[in-house]
C-alpha cells in the first residue's frame, strides 16, 4: 500500500510553486482569530470579518476582549455561524490571557500535551489545534486539513475519511523544521485551489505526473 513520503512531496511542492509564507496574516492574534472563523467557510469571508475587528480593535488582544457580545457577533457576522465563533473567541482569549499572550510559557508549561490542551477549549477542533501549533506556539505538526486529505487520496488511490484517519496515516519526518511545517500547509492549501477540484485536474499536475517520485510503498 503506497505512502506519501513528505519530504518528497515538500521538496516537489516547493520547487514548482516557490514559497508561500505562509499563514495569511500579520500578528499571532491575527492567526488565532482567522483559525478559528474559517471553520465551514472560506477565507474571503474571513477577510470580510477581521477587517471589521480591525478597524473596531486595530486587532489589539486586549481591545478584542473588551468587545460587548453583541459588537463582536456582528463583526465577525460574514464568517458565519457567529455565536459559535464568537463563544469560541472568548474561551480562546481567555485562555491566552491567562499566559499574558506569552506563547513560550504555555509551550513550557504543557510541552507535549499541548495539543490536548487546546482540544479541551471551546470551539477547538483538531484542525484548528493543529493550525494553532504550527503558526502560533510553532510545533511543527502536519495540518490535515480538507485539500491534504484529497491529496494524499489522489497519491495514494485510499480514502480518508476524516481529520484524524490522515494524521494516523502518514510518516512525518522528526527532521522537519516549524517552517517547513508552515510552508507545507500554505503549499498544500495553495495547491489544492488549483489541482484538487477534481481527479482529472490533479493528473495533469506536476504532482499527478509525479506519484512514483513522491510516495514509496509500505
Amino acid at each position: 500500500m503506497p505512502k506519501v513520503n513528505i519530504s518528497r512531496l515538500y521538496e516537489q511542492l516547493l520547487t514548482n510553486m516557490g514559497p508561500q509564507g505562509w499563514w495569511p496574516a500579520e500578528t499571532k492574534p491575527e492567526i488565532i482569530l482567522g483559525a478559528i472563523l474559517v471553520q465551514n467557510t472560506n477565507w474571503q469571508n474571513v477577510e470580510k470579518s477581521l477587517a471589521n475587528l480591525r478597524d473596531a480593535t486595530a486587532l489589539v488582544p486586549v481591545a478584542i476582549g473588551q468587545l460587548a457580545d453583541a459588537e463582536l457577533k456582528q463583526f465577525i457576522k460574514p464568517s458565519g455561524f457567529f455565536t459559535n465563533k464568537a463563544r469560541a473567541i472568548r474561551a480562546v482569549w481567555h485562555f491566552f490571557e491567562q499566559y499574558q499572550w506569552n506563547y513560550q510559557l504555555i509551550v513550557a508549561e504543557y510541552g507535549n500535551h499541548l495539543r490536548e490542551r487546546l482540544l479541551d477549549i471551546t470551539g477547538i477542533g483538531p484542525e484548528s489545534a493543529d493550525v494553532l501549533l504550527v503558526y502560533v506556539f510553532d510545533v511543527p505538526v502536519f495540518i490535515a486539513d480538507k485539500y491534504a486529505r484529497t491529496l494524499f487520496s489522489f497519491l495514494t488511490g485510499q480514502s480518508y475519511r476524516d481529520y484524524q484517519a490522515l494524521k494516523n496515516s502518514i510518516d512525518w519526518p522528526p527532521e522537519f523544521s516549524q517552517l517547513e511545517a508552515k510552508e507545507l500547509h500554505g503549499l498544500i492549501d495553495e495547491f489544492g485551489k488549483v489541482y484538487l477540484k477534481n481527479e482529472v485536474v490533479f493528473e495533469k499536475s506536476f504532482l499527478g505526473q509525479r506519484i512514483r517520485q513522491i510516495t514509496v510503498d509500505d
